[in-house]
Protein backbone atom coordinates (compact mmCIF):
# COMPACT_ATOMS: atom_id res chain seq x y z
CA UNK A 1 0.00 0.00 0.00
CA UNK A 2 1.05 3.65 -0.58
CA UNK A 3 2.21 5.34 2.34
CA UNK A 4 -0.08 8.20 1.55
CA UNK A 5 -2.94 6.03 1.39
CA UNK A 6 -2.08 4.65 4.88
CA UNK A 7 -2.40 7.45 7.80
CA UNK A 8 -6.10 7.96 5.34
CA UNK A 9 -7.35 4.78 6.10
CA UNK A 10 -6.49 5.05 9.82
CA UNK A 11 -8.67 8.67 9.74
CA UNK A 12 -11.53 6.68 8.30
CA UNK A 13 -11.34 3.47 10.53
CA UNK A 14 -10.39 5.79 13.40
CA UNK A 15 -14.04 7.86 12.15
CA UNK A 16 -16.07 4.39 11.04
CA UNK A 17 -15.21 3.23 15.37
CA UNK A 18 -16.09 6.65 16.48
CA UNK A 19 -19.32 6.63 14.69
CA UNK A 20 -20.38 2.99 15.58
CA UNK A 21 -19.65 4.26 19.10
CA UNK A 22 -22.09 7.06 18.87
CA UNK A 23 -24.44 4.84 17.16
CA UNK A 24 -24.72 2.05 20.03
CA UNK A 25 -25.16 4.61 22.54
CA UNK A 26 -28.25 6.29 20.66
CA UNK A 27 -29.45 2.78 20.27
CA UNK A 28 -29.05 1.85 24.27
CA UNK A 29 -31.36 5.39 24.91
CA UNK A 30 -33.73 4.65 22.21
CA UNK A 31 -34.40 1.57 23.86
CA UNK A 32 -34.60 2.68 27.53
CA UNK A 33 -37.06 5.90 26.35
CA UNK A 34 -39.03 2.89 24.43
CA UNK A 35 -39.07 1.23 27.36
CA UNK A 36 -40.37 4.56 29.45
CA UNK A 37 -42.85 5.39 26.76
CA UNK A 38 -44.28 1.34 26.93
CA UNK A 39 -44.33 2.40 30.93
CA UNK A 40 -46.12 5.71 30.46
CA UNK A 41 -48.48 4.31 27.90
CA UNK A 42 -49.90 1.56 30.60
CA UNK A 43 -49.79 4.07 33.16
CA UNK A 44 -52.29 6.28 30.93
CA UNK A 45 -54.30 2.96 30.59
CA UNK A 46 -55.05 2.17 33.77
CA UNK A 47 -55.72 5.39 34.71
CA UNK A 48 -58.60 5.89 31.58
CA UNK A 49 -59.72 2.60 33.11
CA UNK A 50 -60.26 3.57 36.16
CA UNK A 51 -61.98 7.08 35.10
CA UNK A 52 -64.64 4.91 32.96
CA UNK A 53 -65.30 2.42 35.97
CA UNK A 54 -65.46 5.93 38.45
CA UNK A 55 -67.80 7.48 36.12
CA UNK A 56 -69.78 4.33 35.71
CA UNK A 57 -70.34 3.69 39.49
CA UNK A 58 -73.90 4.65 40.30
CA UNK A 59 -74.56 7.72 42.67
CA UNK A 60 -73.85 7.35 46.08
CA UNK A 61 -76.98 7.78 48.52
CA UNK A 62 -76.75 10.55 50.65
CA UNK A 63 -76.35 10.68 54.46
CA UNK A 64 -79.12 10.35 55.97
CA UNK A 65 -79.23 14.00 57.79
CA UNK A 66 -79.29 13.89 61.88
CA UNK A 67 -83.09 14.70 62.74
CA UNK A 68 -83.25 16.36 65.73
CA UNK A 69 -84.15 14.72 69.02
CA UNK A 70 -87.49 14.44 70.40
CA UNK A 71 -87.80 16.32 73.45
CA UNK A 72 -90.38 15.23 76.13
CA UNK A 73 -93.47 17.03 76.11
CA UNK A 74 -93.72 18.62 79.17
CA UNK A 75 -92.95 22.29 79.14
CA UNK A 76 -89.85 21.95 81.67
CA UNK A 77 -87.98 20.75 79.12
CA UNK A 78 -88.02 23.75 77.00
CA UNK A 79 -87.94 26.09 79.56
CA UNK A 80 -84.29 24.43 80.54
CA UNK A 81 -83.36 24.74 76.53
CA UNK A 82 -84.09 28.37 77.13
CA UNK A 83 -82.07 29.00 80.18
CA UNK A 84 -78.76 26.69 78.20
CA UNK A 85 -79.20 28.54 75.01
CA UNK A 86 -78.45 32.33 77.10
CA UNK A 87 -75.98 30.77 79.61
CA UNK A 88 -72.66 32.10 78.87
CA UNK A 89 -70.85 27.97 79.78
CA UNK A 90 -71.89 24.84 81.48
CA UNK A 91 -74.07 25.19 84.99
CA UNK A 92 -75.03 22.56 87.93
CA UNK A 93 -78.14 21.80 88.29
CA UNK A 94 -78.54 23.88 91.22
CA UNK A 95 -77.53 27.04 89.74
CA UNK A 96 -80.27 25.62 86.64
CA UNK A 97 -82.68 26.00 89.69
CA UNK A 98 -82.13 29.19 90.89
CA UNK A 99 -82.34 30.76 86.74
CA UNK A 100 -85.86 28.37 86.56
CA UNK A 101 -86.97 30.26 89.87
CA UNK A 102 -87.42 27.16 91.50
CA UNK A 103 -87.10 26.96 95.35
CA UNK A 104 -83.89 25.29 96.00
CA UNK A 105 -85.02 21.87 97.70
CA UNK A 106 -84.18 18.55 97.54
CA UNK A 107 -87.15 17.88 95.70
CA UNK A 108 -86.98 20.40 92.77
CA UNK A 109 -82.92 19.79 92.54
CA UNK A 110 -83.49 16.01 92.01
CA UNK A 111 -86.15 16.60 89.58
CA UNK A 112 -84.29 18.92 87.73
CA UNK A 113 -81.30 16.32 87.73
CA UNK A 114 -83.48 13.83 86.36
CA UNK A 115 -84.35 16.10 83.80
CA UNK A 116 -80.78 17.19 82.53
CA UNK A 117 -79.74 13.72 82.66
CA UNK A 118 -82.44 12.56 80.17
CA UNK A 119 -81.50 15.52 77.88
CA UNK A 120 -77.93 13.98 77.65
CA UNK A 121 -79.49 10.92 76.81
CA UNK A 122 -81.19 12.40 74.26
CA UNK A 123 -78.03 14.32 73.25
CA UNK A 124 -79.34 17.46 73.49
CA UNK A 125 -76.99 18.73 76.12
CA UNK A 126 -73.49 17.28 77.41
CA UNK A 127 -72.27 16.57 80.92
CA UNK A 128 -68.99 18.09 80.92
CA UNK A 129 -68.21 16.54 84.45
CA UNK A 130 -69.62 14.98 86.97
CA UNK A 131 -73.11 17.69 87.85
CA UNK A 132 -72.37 19.99 85.45
CA UNK A 133 -73.87 20.51 82.37
CA UNK A 134 -73.84 22.19 78.65
CA UNK A 135 -75.53 22.40 75.77
CA UNK A 136 -74.13 20.17 73.21
CA UNK A 137 -72.19 22.28 70.21
CA UNK A 138 -72.49 21.42 66.81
Amino acid sequence: MDAQITPLLERIDARERELVGGAERIRAQMDELTARLRELDEEIENLAVTRKTLLALPPAAPEPAEEPPVLPAHPAYQQILDVFADAAGPMRTRDLCERLDLTIAPKNIESTRHKLKRLVSLGVLVEAEPGLFAQRRP
